[in-house]
Parts: structure tokens; sequence; C-alpha cells
């Protein structure tokens, strides 16, 4: 039975995942910014199949020499169980074919998956199962850090479930702002994609990425949250690949 290292990089951290066809082991979060070929060398059994999804292609230079050979870079060719109906197949994020590939697999279509992260992304799977489009938003994390590098006297926040809508000093009211004001964007979004691609259907909402869980409380707006949604995809890419 083939031995997988799963490897998603994105912006802020790289997850690694120990998997195989069956089986998807704990994901371990690595900061981007200090991805390495010897952190990565950490991570790799001597029999390893890698599968690698990354967003940010000076981190994928930085391990390119430890990488084995066979490493599956993901890409549109090797997603053929999900049709795609986009102009540029190759201009998709890897992470968001990762996400469609399980999302079609896993739960059906149609669907919109909203992937919380550096930027936030919706991803649309039409009602014949095709990858059709998305929208990009600034993410949470962003959002709160211009706040802080355009003004004076605004500091850096930790996103969390704010306690109030009304903030009782400067970091409450931003935290305030930051939360609630997304959750907006959200819904907005979410909205605006329903009237356009789903005027008849109902499609699924599955959210996943680091801020979903503090976004999704109180907020009725997905059906359901899987942290590891983009992982799965990687391994349902894998098992294509080598297990077919």
């Amino acid at each position: 039975m083939p031995s997988y290292l799963l490897i998603d990089i994105s912006n802020s951290f790289t997850k690694f995942t120990k998997a195989s066809p069956n089986r998807l082991g704990k994901p371990v979060r690595v900061p981007t910014a200090k991805l390495n070929s010897s952190t990565f060398r950490k991570f790799l059994a001597p029999h390893d199949k890698v599968v690698l999804s990354s967003v940010v292609p000076a981190a994928t230079k930085r391990i390119s020499s430890a990488l084995p050979t066979g490493t599956v870079f993901v890409g549109p060719k090797h997603c053929a169980d999900l049709r795609i109906d986009y102009p540029q197949p190759s201009r998709i994020g890897a992470d968001r074919l990762a996400n469609a590939v399980a999302c079609v697999r896993l739960h059906g279509a149609p669907a919109i998956v909203v992937d919380f992260g550096t930027a936030v992304t919706f991803d649309v799977i039409s009602n014949d199962g095709a990858y059709v489009g998305g929208v990009i938003a600034p993410g949470l994390g962003v959002m709160a850090e211009y706040l802080h590098t355009r003004t004076a006297l605004l500091p850096l926040i930790e996103v969390k479930k704010p306690e109030r809508v009304v903030g009782k000093s400067t970091r409450e009211a931003m935290l305030s702002g930051a939360v609630h004001g997304y959750r907006g964007l959200v819904r907005e979004i979410l909205i605006r994609i329903r009237e356009e691609q789903f005027p008849r259907s109902k499609p699924i909402v599955i959210a996943t990425g680091g801020d979903s869980m503090v976004l999704n409380e109180s907020l009725s707006l997905f059906d359901l949250t899987d942290p590891l949604l983009t992982l799965k995809g990687l391994q349902l890419i894998a098992n294509h690949h080598w297990v077919g």
C-alpha cells in the first residue's frame, strides 16, 4: 500500500500530512517563511510518494532540491475526475483544485467551497459537477493587519470571536469590526453567487481553512465545515495517480 506525504504550501503556513489511500494523518503546520529543504526532509520517509500543492513559488523552489523523483505538483492534469469549465485552467490555484476535487468526490454538486486563509476564496461547482470559477477576497487576518499598518495608533490584533459588538476598547472595537464586518462580506458574496449561478438549485456550502471556525459561530451560511478538505483533495489526487 502506498505511503504518501501530502504538502499544502499556502502563504502563511505549510501543512505536512502523512497518509495512505485509506487514512489521513494529523497535519503539522510550519510557517511558510521558514520552510526549507532541511525542514522538508524531517517529514519525508524513504518510500513516501509526495503530492505537493503550492501557491508560493519561492517556497516551492526552496525545497525543490529535496523533492523525490516523481513528485506530483498539483495542477489541472492531475484532476481527471474533475471537469473544469474555465478559460485558463492552469491559472487556478492548486489548493483550489484540491478543494474542488474533494468537494465533488465527497460531498457532490452543486457546491460552493469557501476557503479561509491569507485570502478567502469562493470556488463554485456547477449543477453538473464542473469547476466554473470563483471569487477571491482579502482574508480576515489581512484585513486586521491592514488596519494596523495603515494607521498610526491602531494595534495589531489577534483574530478571535468578539465578546460583544460594541467594543469597550480600541482592540475590542477593531475585533468586532473585523469579524462582524467579515461575516457580512462572506454573506454578501454567497448571496451574489447563488443569484448568478444557482437561481433554481441549492448548492451545498462548505467552509475550510484557518479562520472558518471563528466565522462559523452563530453563522448559518455553511452547511458543513471541514478543516481538512484541501488535504483530503490531495489524498484523492494521490490515489488517482498511484492507485487508479
